[in-house]
């Protein structure tokens, strides 16, 4: 090989025999991810803390991303060019294969470089877990690309510049072999290229650009393409294997002295169980209780966190006559996160929410609770269950799937493709949770809202801002279609012996200059029961895995109990804390301090001031490292190993 390595021929068939085409296609692939990193450098240019290290950190790692993604697109054609025979390569039909597959491929490049640009657009970083998701769920994503953006006219121009672009490339695209090759020369070559994939797959991931405490900075070195990939290959993140830990006897000491409270027992001395009994004087209330997440709800929508734009009239004017909490923070930034907080009450564990995962059934939850108490459990959702896996995990964990298959046609006013409009949905619940007090029992009902999502479309004349014009309109629209909702359960028999709870799943965007800006987790809860519960404002830090507890606590229920989550009105001053997270960061605030896990057994610890801007600390604090990795690691030893199973 060494000889061969050194003749001359072998280099000039590289440049400019049949193997040129790949290292070209290797140029173009570079080229348009360039142009795209330029592209989004320029619409972020505010969020990014330029700098000349800055600056060469995100061109020249991103370059180094660009060349490992170029030789793992290049793979079809390399391996075309190996197999056709030289008799084969000059034909004339070859000649328009060669053609094809340029024209195919820079299209792929176009296109992916398009849906990158509007998944920056939405969500401020590369392709991630979000985007696999995406890839897993087509009809509803397609259905709402289509809704959302003028698609036959995107699709036209790709095509136009493909075109362009593959016309540029003829005179360089190589159709005669100056030199011929046999099957062994080309099959030297070729090894030569399939050597450079294989390299960067052992010895490359997607945590080499994050060079930059600017999280704009570390998305814009990255390669969408590549990380898209690397998202679906690392679906699942093992806490063991990425992040800094105890051992599992410590986490799970650590945890036992933190989860223990005045109310609650421990009911065995088993290391890892931390199965509690919640015991609470007096008559139980057997309150109906409604639990609304509404989709994308940031705080700062409200003109009670000081909005100024109008756009939650009826939630701000409940706020006054309800219980509500002012400093409560969402644990991710996915509804599917939202839901495993509310239902399973239990800090975000890295990877896929745990109602994506396999093997989530039978885990204790809220739904489990209440069934135990005689109640009715139900999930009622605008859309299809099957989206997210969200009908599998609520059915097989204490809960009645109630989705839009239960509507009858003439029963929608108006829906998209992620699900009817909330009207139509609350009409749909207002009539399940009518047939079951009727029936003589309580009922849990939890509502999942979609109206709050793009392309923002909602019925007409319902709002003063028309439908599909942005997120104000669509937020106003979903508060307008709350307060019908409230207001006729208002003239229901069943309204004063129910508690309605008003949270939301997360906020509309968590981008921001840091990995995990805190302001952008910071949601609303309202609990509304005026014949039961005193309108007042809760101030402390309380976690959104808090919620459940806290409402069993309200309820004045005794129960047995694997929850992480506190009951707020039980927990001792300075003991709060919360959770916030992206799929891989997994951050614990506590005190005015935010510790931050990261893969790579990677941690940092900011000072946190009262805007939510953070500082990062030299050094760390024990004590607070020691509790940040309890949580978490113990959260997930506790799900891989069934201890969160009834």
């Amino acid at each position: 090989m060494s000889a061969a390595f050194s003749n001359a021929n072998f280099w000039k068939q590289i440049n400019q025999g049949r193997f040129s085409n790949v290292i070209l296609l290797m140029k173009i692939v570079i080229f348009i991810s360039m142009v795209t990193r330029t592209t989004f450098l320029l619409y972020s240019l505010q969020n990014v803390d330029i700098s000349l290290l800055t600056t060469a950190g995100i061109f020249i790692i991103g370059f180094f991303y660009d060349f490992v993604n170029a030789s793992y697109f290049s793979i079809p054609l390399l391996i075309y060019t190996w197999l056709i025979p030289g008799n084969q390569y000059s034909k004339k039909w070859n000649r328009y294969i060669l053609y094809g597959l340029f024209f195919i491929l820079t299209y792929i490049l176009l296109f992916n470089a398009i849906a990158e640009w509007f998944f920056w657009e939405e969500f401020n970083t590369r392709f991630n877990f979000i985007a696999v998701d995406y890839l897993v769920y087509t009809t509803e994503v397609l259905g709402n690309i289509q809704e959302s953006y003028p698609i036959g006219w995107i699709l036209a121009g790709i095509t136009l510049v493909c075109v362009m672009l593959v016309y540029r490339s003829v005179n360089h695209i190589e159709t005669e072999e100056p030199i011929p090759l046999n099957f062994g020369k080309r099959s030297l070559i070729a090894s030569t290229f399939i050597a450079l994939p294989v390299l960067f797959f052992f010895t490359t991931n997607t945590r080499l650009h994050h060079f930059s405490d600017n999280a704009y900075a570390n998305e814009l070195a990255g390669n969408g393409m590549y990380e898209l990939f690397a998202a679906y290959h690392n679906n699942e993140l093992s806490y063991d294997q990425f992040y800094k830990k105890l051992k599992n006897e410590e986490s799970f000491g650590e945890i036992k002295k933190l989860l223990q409270t005045s109310e609650t027992k421990y009911i065995s001395d088993k290391p890892y169980d931390i199965t509690r009994i919640v015991k609470h004087i007096g008559p139980e209330r057997k309150l109906n209780v409604v639990l609304i997440s509404v989709e994308s709800l940031s705080a700062d929508f409200m003109s009670t966190f000081g909005n100024t734009m109008g756009i939650t009239p009826f939630l701000d004017s409940l706020a006054a006559h309800s219980l509500l909490f002012t400093n409560l923070y969402a644990t991710g930034t996915r509804t599917v996160r939202g839901l495993e907080a509310l239902s399973l009450c239990v800090p975000p564990t890295p990877g896929q929410s745990i109602v994506r995962r396999p093997h989530n059934e039978h885990l204790f939850s809220l739904g489990k609770v209440f069934e135990e108490k005689g109640y009715e459990s139900k999930f009622i959702y605008g859309g299809y269950g099957y989206f997210d896996n969200m009908g599998y995990f609520f059915a097989n964990n204490d809960y009645e799937v109630v989705d839009r298959n239960k509507l009858k046609d003439e029963e929608i006013d108006y829906e998209n493709i992620w699900g009817v409009a909330d009207e139509n949905l609350f009409s749909l619940a207002e009539k399940e949770i009518e047939h079951t007090v009727t029936s003589g029992k309580p009922v849990f009902a939890h509502i999942m809202t979609t109206s709050n999502h793009r392309p923002f479309t909602y019925p007409d004349g319902r709002i003063d801002i028309p439908s599909s014009t942005g997120r104000d309109g669509a937020v106003k629209y979903t508060d307008y279609a709350i307060g019908n909702f409230i207001r006729s359960c208002s003239h229901k028999s069943w309204f004063n012996n129910t508690v309605f709870v008003i949270i939301a799943d997360h906020c509309a965007s968590s981008a921001g200059k840091t990995e995990l800006p805190i302001h952008k987790y910071h949601i609303p809860l309202l609990i509304y029961s005026p014949a039961n519960v005193q309108a007042a404002r809760m101030e402390r830090l309380m976690s959104q895995i808090d919620l459940g507890p806290t409402l069993l606590g309200l309820l004045n229920f005794s129960y047995t109990s694997k929850f992480y989550g506190y009951d707020m009105f039980a927990l001792e001053p300075g003991r709060e804390r919360a959770f916030i997270s992206t799929y891989q960061s997994l951050g614990y605030v506590k005190n005015n301090k935010l510790v931050v896990l990261s893969p790579q057994q990677k941690l940092d610890t900011y000072q946190v001031n009262l805007a939510g801007e953070l500082q990062r600390q030299e050094g760390n604090d024990p004590a607070l490292t020691r509790e940040a990795i309890s949580w978490y690691q113990s959260a997930s030893y506790a799900f891989s190993n069934g201890l969160m199973e009834f």
